[in-house]
């Protein structure tokens, strides 16, 4: 089974920094691009970045470009996503993704 499960959310200060990892496991995550995508907390879905498989290039939302920035490890099957800058409009649930499936969530709040 795909798992996706995401960790490293907290609480920050308005201007403060997280960093956010994901773990997966069954698939060959070598092949799949990676994804991160928050749920605001009206419910609204944002896809924050997406971490290429072919050629490692990385793409962002204009929400968070210049202040994310998204990895990955293949070979241990990985991600991270750096937040810095962070503002109470990222307050969100923040998910990796592969094939748009979710996985466990990990909670951000940023406090103004």
């Amino acid at each position: 089974d795909v798992q996706l499960q995401a960790s490293g959310g907290g609480l920050a200060h308005t201007g403060g920094s997280l960093t956010l990892s994901c773990a997966a496991s069954g698939f060959r995550f070598i092949e799949y691009d990676l994804g991160w995508i928050r749920q605001f907390p009206g419910k609204e879905l944002e896809v924050v970045s997406c971490n290429r498989a072919q050629n490692g290039g990385t793409w962002y939302s204009d929400s968070v470009k210049g202040r994310f920035a998204a990895s990955r490890n293949n070979a241990k099957g990985t991600g991270s996503l750096v937040m810095n800058d962070l503002k109470p409009e990222d307050t969100a649930m923040y998910y990796c993704s592969k094939s748009g499936k979710r996985g466990q969530g990990t909670l951000v709040t940023v406090s103004s």
